[in-house]
């Protein structure tokens, strides 16, 4: 009963939410609701929170709103592994997102580097349409055409674009942390067979890293945020600083059988690995007989401009694997890992294995996406729009010097450093039409949709640079032009 009464509460409040109300409507509300407080009897606390939320394109929804009901009925049946903003998203497209209450939103965050073509593709929309009536699951038990077309379209794309020149199979699974658990297994089993006594089974990973919560990417993930609540983390991780050349010969030894490293670490601070370390890491790996393994779940896919974040790298700093997932699927969960024939040789049947991974849907889905993202063009683009977003970050460092400390980043994966938590500037955006993310300790991280258009970085900047000023100086009134968030519909 409870679960129905929720789906006609979704209905109703979607249809009470008309897409022909725009920006005229807020401006009529919020003239008549200041025009109200200032009228009343009310306290000043709450008179100053009308007058704010009169003056907001986008405000939370309130406590008493059609959203906090949704979310209140629902959230005793949801395990509590998340603190999420009051908004409910609804329908997107392109780089919008709507929310309950017809709100309208710019996207600069795609799912966390998922949405690399933005919501809801045409092109994917109709691929899945197509393949769900077609097949959608059979098991590994059997074979099916698209699981080998995924794998083969990765192999060519990746050696074409000056990637990893030795890759030679894959194995497709579910998720980013499944493809890094793939990853550490292939190290082991590589370490057992080069080192039959068993002494070859360490596995080194790098602070400031994030490679998955399951519970080997967990291990190679040195965040006691994330470790503590399950410790003991598992046996034979090891755990060095990044961009640390000086340390690698003690860290990575004859005992080491697997190192995997983010060639951007994304979660960690949007931090770029140098080139001059990651030759040298890939030195010692071969000194060593230690699988290399390129965490390219964040960064690749042409998010930064190439096909894999290692394009630029010489031949001799290639990986032994690469783990991808995120806008391998955009928004579809699938992941894979991608390895050459010295790791391939030594998986034999039976070592691994996946129910969902592969299957006819989401392998026909992210081989679709592979061939869109491979694409020169799009790749061009993305450093285009990169220098784009440089340009405005170099402004806002300008205007504010004591609050934007760093710019890091390639392409699309960008990062700002700040002085101060982030937390406020974030809401002030998002209640102005623009959703932004955190990473590391007080950095904001820009992973738009690679697909997003000058225009809507323009527009998403005008907001953010908004933000900052009201939470540097929240007396002052706003100077030029208004940024004014529009409620409409996509449809």
């Amino acid at each position: 009963m409870a679960l129905r009464i929720s789906a006609k509460r979704v209905g109703a409040t979607l249809k009470s939410s008309s897409p022909l109300c725009s920006s005229n409507c807020i401006v009529k509300r919020s003239a008549s609701q200041a025009a109200a407080a200032a009228a009343t009897n009310l306290s000043e606390p709450v008179r100053n929170e009308i007058y704010r939320d009169a003056q907001l394109p986008n405000p939370d929804p309130a406590s008493d709103s059609a959203t906090a009901a949704l979310v209140t009925e629902q959230a005793p049946f949801m395990v509590k592994t998340y603190v999420r903003p009051p908004p409910m998203f609804v329908k997107g497209e392109g780089m919008y997102l709507w929310d309950v209450e017809n709100r309208k939103y710019l996207d600069f965050t795609a799912g966390i580097a998922v949405n690399a073509l933005g919501h809801c593709d045409p092109g994917i929309s109709n691929i899945i349409a197509q393949q769900a009536k077609t097949l959608m699951h059979t098991s590994n038990l059997y074979h099916n055409p698209w699981t080998g077309a995924l794998s083969q379209i990765l192999i060519q794309k990746t050696v074409e674009s000056g990637s990893m020149h030795d890759a030679s199979a894959v194995f497709v699974c579910n998720s980013g942390t499944e493809a890094n658990e793939a990853a550490i297994k292939f190290a082991r089993k590589t370490g057992k067979v080069l080192d039959p006594s068993g002494e070859k089974f360490e596995l080194v990973s790098f602070n400031g890293s994030f490679h998955g919560r399951t519970m080997g990417s967990l291990s190679a993930t040195p965040n006691p945020k994330y470790q503590k609540p399950f410790a003991p983390m598992l046996p034979g991780f090891k755990y060095g600083t990044y961009n640390d050349i000086a340390g690698l010969k003690e860290l990575v030894t004859e005992k080491t059988c697997g190192v995997i490293v983010e060639p951007i670490q994304g979660e960690g601070g949007v931090q770029v690995a140098t080139e001059e370390f990651l030759v040298a890491l890939a030195a010692r790996c071969r000194e060593v007989g230690a699988v290399l393994i390129y965490d390219e779940i964040q960064s690749g896919l042409s998010r930064t401009g190439t096909f894999w974040a290692h394009a630029s790298l010489p031949k001799s700093a290639h990986p032994d694997i690469i783990t991808t997932a995120k806008a391998l699927g955009n928004g579809f969960p699938i992941g894979a890992t991608i390895v050459n024939g010295n790791v391939a040789d030594k998986i034999v049947v039976g070592d691994h294995g996946t129910t969902f991974g592969g299957n006819p849907l989401g392998a026909r889905l992210a081989h679709y996406m592979v061939s869109r993202l491979s694409d020169p063009t799009l790749q061009s683009d993305v450093l285009g729009k990169s220098k784009v977003f440089m340009k405005h970050f170099q402004h806002l460092q300008q205007k504010f010097p004591e609050l934007v400390k760093e710019i890091r980043g390639r392409g699309l994966i960008l990062g700002l450093q700040l002085t101060q938590d982030p937390t406020s500037i974030v809401t002030a955006a998002r209640e102005r039409g623009l959703l932004v993310i955190t990473a590391g300790t007080n950095t904001l991280r820009f992973v738009p949709s690679l697909t997003i258009k000058e225009e809507e970085i323009e527009e998403g900047m005008a907001i953010l640079e908004e933000a900052m000023r009201v939470v540097l100086s929240p007396g002052e009134q706003p100077s030029g032009k208004q940024v004014s968030g529009e409620v409409d519909s996509p449809n």
